[in-house]
């Protein structure tokens, strides 16, 4: 049997993987959406299954104000003595010399929750990682930023040990690894084997130099000798390859001896040089050297596509169905909002059978968005819903949007004028500039039920809409679905660490909770 990376398609970066005797799980980053930290399970490393985000309190996570691309950053799960740990950094501001970001420890019995209230760690640097040595002691590794002038700004990994009794860190703080050659080292993760401490970390910033580099020590605090064959991963050197970007990376052993590396790769929409499916994680297997150095098996050190699996009995999890028709009372768990809880903005029992949106702030607010959507995951989609909504004013917007962030969006929306009533619009935010491209506004009669659909075609989106939910009319141009990617930024805009998103939103500038209610929500992908 094989593996077909990417094993967790569409924005899911800075992947950290454990097994738990026959479980793995891995645990990747999700930035300014919440709930915080997604984490899939597998029983084979070839079939996975998206099955909590651990930070769904705002005691544990609040991210309003953030700007775009803060929040959850390379989040590091591990196992010890019946407990799961998890680290995780918050960044609150990362555009100018600065970096405020925050680290914290969150704990569990069961990788479902409920998770612990957060133990504050340090705010020196963000990607930090907790290691559980043989001897009872617990690390905590973590990049440190160093804002001053006229040194690197990736200072190198910092190492202090954490006391699990008094939840804090303690003793003194040490410099372990300043990085190689290629620089930026960030992503630390420790592992301990035949005497020594490896250490694995991130090198060349998260696009196209990006690397895996492995260095070790037989004492924890160093120092470091980098292996000699660094990188262990790249695609820098090959512009050919499918899975670009590749690096930030984490080690397993499975219970038959083998060692699989995940790590985060990007795929490019063809001719185009753009990942709309932002980050993603794939897996490499993995050898030790006769000298004791990580090796891919395949031999280079250039990321596949297709790996070999470790030969465990299949487990294939049931098919998620591609329409939702909001008949539980509970959210569809690929759905997310935008930086905090809006469980008061949304509900599934007040009109059974719907999902109702109370509208909230604009799509340009940084804080309460009634915004709910999920990853795109293929390049090629079609997402489709069904809306009962009546605007009352100019300032009542409801309808389908697809999403990078709030500067970059494409929203097929219902709204109202005074002159015009009740009709379907576009609206458009390019690089943070607003647009209306629709020539002629599409006026539908009141009282009754719109159906929206967007497709999406590598770089093409089409919107369309229909009265009946048979008869379907294109409206507005062909979009350039590219926009909605890590590498576009005209100048205005803050796109910079996620992926492009599809889903349902409500606005109500006047601050009443005007509510819309969609009937059904569906998203097909085709896999690429």
């Amino acid at each position: 049997m094989k593996i077909k990376n990417p094993i967790l398609p569409g924005f899911n970066p800075d992947p950290s993987i454990i097994r738990v005797n026959d479980d793995y799980y891995i645990a990747t980053s999700t930035f300014e959406w919440f709930p915080g930290v997604q984490i899939h399970h597998s029983k084979d490393l070839v079939n996975w299954k998206l099955i909590t985000r651990p930070l769904n309190r705002t005691s544990q996570l609040n991210m309003a104000g953030n700007p775009n691309s803060c929040g959850i950053w390379a989040p590091c799960l591990s196992y010890h003595d019946g407990t799961f740990y998890l680290i995780y950094t918050d960044v609150k501001y990362f555009k100018g010399i600065f970096k405020d970001a925050h680290n914290y420890l969150v704990t569990a019995t069961d990788i479902k929750g409920d998770w612990s209230e957060p133990v504050y760690l340090n705010s020196s640097g963000f990607d930090a990682s907790l290691f559980h040595d043989d001897d009872g002691k617990k690390w905590l590794v973590n990049m440190v930023w160093d804002h001053r002038k006229n040194v690197h700004p990736f200072a190198g990994i910092l190492l202090q040990e954490y006391s699990h009794e008094q939840k804090k860190l303690v003793g003194p703080v040490k410099n372990i690894f300043k990085g190689s050659e290629i620089t930026k080292v960030e992503g630390p993760h420790l592992y301990r084997r035949n005497g020594y401490y490896y250490l694995m970390t991130a090198e060349g910033g998260t696009v196209l130099r990006h690397a895996v580099t492995m260095a070790r020590s037989k004492k924890i605090d160093g120092p470091y000798e980098i292996d000699p064959q660094n990188p262990v991963l790249t695609s820098f050197d090959n512009p050919l390859l499918e899975l670009q970007k590749a690096g930030h990376a984490s080690l397993v052993e499975t219970q038959n001896g083998d060692f699989y590396m995940v790590h985060l790769c990007g795929r490019h929409v063809p001719s185009r040089g753009r990942c709309t499916l932002g980050r993603e994680t794939s897996i490499q297997k993995m050898k030790w050297s006769s000298d004791g150095w990580l090796r891919l098996e395949c031999g280079g050190n250039e990321a596949q596509v297709t790996v070999e699996s470790p030969g465990l009995p299949e487990h294939k999890w049931e098919a998620e169905n591609a329409r939702d028709d909001f008949d539980s009372p509970v959210l569809n768990i690929n759905f997310q909002s935008l930086r905090v809880d809006i469980s008061e903005y949304y509900s599934l029992t007040e009109r059974p059978g719907f999902l109702r949106l109370k509208g909230a702030e604009s799509l340009s607010s940084y804080h309460t968005q009634a915004l709910l959507a999920r990853r795109q995951q293929s390049f090629v989609y079609a997402a489709e819903t069904c809306l009962e909504y009546e605007p009352e004013s100019f300032q009542h917007m409801a309808g389908l949007i697809c999403l990078y962030d709030n500067t970059n969006f494409y929203y097929l929306h219902v709204t109202r004028d005074d002159d015009t009533g009740k009709y379907i619009d576009i609206m458009t935010c390019i690089a943070g500039q607003f647009d209306y491209p629709l020539e002629c506004r599409i006026k539908i009669p009141a009282g009754g039920r719109v159906y929206l659909r967007a497709n999406v075609d590598y770089d093409k989106l089409r919107f369309s809409y229909s009265e009946n939910g048979k008869d379907w009319k294109m409206t507005g141009p062909v979009f350039d679905a590219t926009t909605l990617s890590d590498e576009f930024d005209a100048g205005g805009g803050d796109a910079h660490f996620t992926g492009a998103f599809v889903g349902l939103c409500c606005q109500d500038i006047a601050g009443m909770k005007k509510h819309a209610d969609f009937d059904y929500f569906e998203y097909k992908g085709k896999e690429s």
